[in-house]
C-alpha cells in the first residue's frame, strides 16, 4: 500500500483498492480504511488544488549517500516536488521551499529519504520548508536544483 501511494498520486481509497486488486491483494473498504488509519495516512493538496493520500515516512538518522542526481529516491522526491513545489528561494545555504497547505512535512521527508549528499536537512511547518544546504554557499543551486526538477516532473 506504501509503494502504491509513493509512486502516484492516489484520490480516492476507491483508488487504491482497485490498484491493489491489480496487484493481486483484494480487500473492503473497511480494512483498507483501517490500514491507511495505522499508516498514519492524511489527506494533502496538491499544487493543482487536488486532495491526494501521503504517507508519512518513517524517522531515524539519517546519513547522506548520494551526490545529486544518483539516487533513485531523488525519482520520488522530485515527482512530490513536481506536484508539491509552488517556489524556492534562497539565501546563503538556506533555502526556503513553499508547499500548498499541509504538505510541507511530506516533500521535506522526500527530501530527507532522497538522502542527497548536498542537503544537510530540512525542517518542515505547514506549508514552509527550511532547508539546509551542506555548502556555506550553496543554497541557490539547491534551490535550482529543486525547481528543474519539479519542472521535469510536471
Amino acid at each position: 500500500m506504501v509503494d502504491i501511494l509513493g509512486r502516484q498520486p492516489i484520490r480516492s481509497q476507491s483508488q487504491l483498492a482497485r490498484l491493489l486488486a491489480e496487484d493481486g491483494l483484494s480487500v473492503t473498504q473497511a480494512t483498507l480504511s483501517r490500514d491507511l488509519d495505522e499508516l498514519g495516512a492524511v489527506k494533502i493538496r496538491s499544487t493543482d488544488g487536488e486532495l491526494i493520500y501521503a504517507v508519512p515516512s518513517e524517522g531515524g538518522f539519517r546519513t547522506p549517500q548520494a551526490p545529486l542526481g544518483e539516487s533513485v529516491k531523488e525519482e520520488r522526491m522530485a515527482r512530490l516536488a513536481g506536484e508539491l513545489l509552488i517556489s524556492a528561494e534562497a539565501s546563503a545555504n538556506l533555502v526556503v521551499l513553499r508547499t500548498p497547505p499541509g504538505a510541507a512535512q511530506f516533500l521535506a521527508s522526500a527530501i530527507d529519504q532522497a538522502e542527497t549528499h548536498d542537503i544537510l536537512g530540512t525542517i518542515a511547518g505547514d506549508d514552509t520548508v527550511l532547508l539546509i544546504s551542506r555548502d556555506p554557499a550553496g543554497g541557490q543551486a539547491l534551490a535550482d536544483h529543486l525547481l528543474g526538477l519539479a519542472e521535469k516532473s510536471r
